[in-house]
C-alpha cells in the first residue's frame, strides 16, 4: 500500500509560482527579451501561472510557448514502442532571447537535457534559465534550477506527485508518495 504526504497545498503553490515570478523579474533586470517555454505537461500550466504573474507585475506582456521533448528523450525506447508526440508551440523567436525554461519538478536531469537539446533546434537563445515548482534531487546530469519553488529531500524510492486544477481537476496540491 502506498502512502502519501502531502507537502504543498494550493496556497503553497501560488506563493511559489509569485515568488519565482518576483525571481525572474529581478535576476533579469526586467523581462525585455525574457520569454517562457513550459515543458509537457504540467510545466506548460505552470509557465502560463508565471505569465500572468509577471505581466501583472510588470504591466508589459511575455511571450510563452509550450515544448514537448518526447523525441528528445534518451529513455525513448523504454518508455514506448510508440511515444505520443504532442505539438510543440512556440510562435516567437527565441534567438537571443532569455528564455526561461518551466517544470514541475526537477530529478535526475534527464528531462531538462531532453529541453535544452529541443530548444536549441529551434534556435540560439542568449541565456536558458530554469524555473521548477520542486526540486526533489538525485542529479544524474550537471544541471540545476535558477529558479525553485521548494526542495524537497527525498529518497530514490519515492515519487512526487503534483497535482494542478487546469489539467488535474482538483486543487494544486504536491504529495510524496512512500515506496513505489
Amino acid at each position: 500500500m502506498t502512502q502519501l504526504s502531502k507537502i504543498m497545498d494550493s496556497d503553497q503553490v501560488r506563493r511559489a509560482v509569485t515568488r519565482i515570478a518576483h525571481e525572474i523579474i529581478e535576476r533579469n533586470k526586467g523581462v525585455e527579451d525574457v520569454c517562457l517555454v513550459g515543458i509537457r505537461t504540467r510545466g506548460v500550466f505552470l509557465a502560463q501561472r508565471l505569465k500572468v504573474a509577471i505581466e501583472g507585475i510588470e504591466q508589459t506582456e511575455i511571450p510563452c510557448g509550450i515544448l514537448d521533448i518526447n523525441l528528445y528523450r534518451d529513455d525513448l525506447t523504454l518508455i514506448s514502442h510508440q511515444p505520443q508526440v504532442k505539438e510543440t508551440l512556440i510562435d516567437f523567436d527565441i534567438t537571443d532571447k532569455i528564455v526561461v525554461l518551466v517544470d514541475d519538478v526537477l530529478f535526475t536531469g534527464r528531462t531538462i537535457r531532453a529541453a535544452l537539446d529541443a530548444l536549441v533546434d529551434l534556435g540560439r537563445p542568449s541565456c536558458i534559465q530554469l524555473a521548477v515548482l520542486l526540486d526533489r534531487g538525485h542529479r544524474e546530469l550537471p544541471i540545476r534550477a535558477d529558479f525553485v519553488g521548494k526542495n524537497i529531500p527525498t529518497s530514490r524510492t519515492q515519487d512526487v506527485r503534483v497535482k494542478l486544477l487546469e489539467i488535474d481537476g482538483v486543487n494544486d496540491e504536491v504529495f510524496l508518495e512512500e515506496g513505489h
